[in-house]
């Protein structure tokens, strides 16, 4: 079978190798991939960015979706033609997290799931909802779990007001499942035309803020007092702007660090006091995390956005990634 691997650290040397066709061993099922979905970290990862002693070679990506096509002996739950998602952390079923569960996490500390077929444990993959194409269900393990818990750190009412930053596919997937729980959404941008796109998804208003730098100011006219959530992907540049956007009280779900990581003299400390803010960091979530949000897709008849690309551009999806040019999940369908 045909896999992408990281032989050597740089996007450009990803290599497009014929590996064996795995076996499914007891507990485990063989999933024919479908589609996979590329975030930020597989970039990272590729780069040697995220993690300079990752054994290699390494297939990378977390996301994929795909069907069951063989299942190994003592599985029970599985049957050849289930459509399924492989689980961000292969070991975190439930519960708080804790060191052991947040290992085995597909693409970095075992291989991904940029491949033909994977062999995964019966625990590790999810049923995907009925109404989703492989494309649309392959955006889903890692940054639509990772939006999903933002949005559990605030308890949420009707009418609060959440703060999205950028287009890409954890901010939009926050903003529709802020959407579904009644909140008001805002959001900012380099790009008038991805506002645009976002407000066709139920964005309330947006502010580019290549125009208007004080976008915190905006937040709290727009909201009265601040707001209630921010999902705070941008990490050292936005994080003292956030602080300043948030009501008192309020919660920061701390997601990304697309502006790399946050020195700890830019750390404003009076400003969090002052508001009293809940700083949550969130790393995607647990197996019945996932379970759960799909049920409220499924009801919602929620579809995820992006954009798909042909098996063959790993390479190309990488480096459309890096340029921040996309809007949503990029996806990758296996042909």
């Amino acid at each position: 079978m045909k896999v992408w691997q990281i032989g050597a650290f740089g996007v450009e040397k990803l290599e497009f190798v014929d590996r064996p066709m795995p076996e499914p061993g007891p507990g485990q099922v063989l999933v024919k991939i479908h589609a996979i979905s590329f975030n930020f970290r597989d970039l990272m990862m590729a780069k040697g960015v995220y993690n300079p002693k990752l054994k290699l070679p390494r297939i990378p990506c977390s996301d994929g979706a795909g069907e069951v096509t063989a299942v190994g002996p003592g599985v029970t739950q599985w049957k050849p033609g289930h459509r399924v998602a492989g689980i961000f952390m292969q070991n975190w079923i439930d519960g708080e997290p804790t060191l052991q569960k947040i290992k085995g996490a597909l693409g970095g500390d075992v291989d991904g799931v940029l491949a033909e077929y994977v062999a995964l444990d019966e625990k590790g993959v999810v049923e995907i909802p009925e109404h989703l194409s492989y494309q649309e269900a392959a955006t889903l393990p890692c940054a639509a779990v990772t939006a999903w818990n933002a949005l559990a750190t605030a308890n949420l009412v009707p009418g609060a007001t959440v703060l999205i930053q950028g287009t890409g596919g954890v901010s939009l997937f926050a903003l529709q499942f802020a959407r579904l729980k009644g909140a008001r959404v805002l959001g900012i941008s380099s790009s008038d035309e991805k506002l645009q796109r976002a407000a066709e998804l139920g964005l309330d208003a947006g502010l580019n803020y290549k125009n208007v730098p004080e976008w915190d100011h905006w937040v709290v006219e727009e909201s009265g007092e601040g707001a209630d959530l921010i999902v705070e992907v941008g990490g050292a540049d936005t994080l003292p702007r956030s602080l300043r956007a948030l009501r008192v009280g309020g919660t920061i779900a701390q997601i990304g660090v697309l502006t790399g990581p946050t020195p700890a003299e830019m750390l404003p400390i009076p400003t969090l006091l002052h508001k009293m803010a809940r700083i949550h960091g969130i790393y995607v979530g647990s197996r019945q995390d996932f379970v759960e949000m799909n049920k409220a897709i499924s009801l919602a008849h929620l579809r995820p956005v992006g954009e798909d690309f042909p098996w063959t551009h790993a390479r190309e999806v990488l480096a459309r990634m890096e340029t921040g040019g996309h809007f949503g999940k990029l996806v990758m369908t296996v042909a």
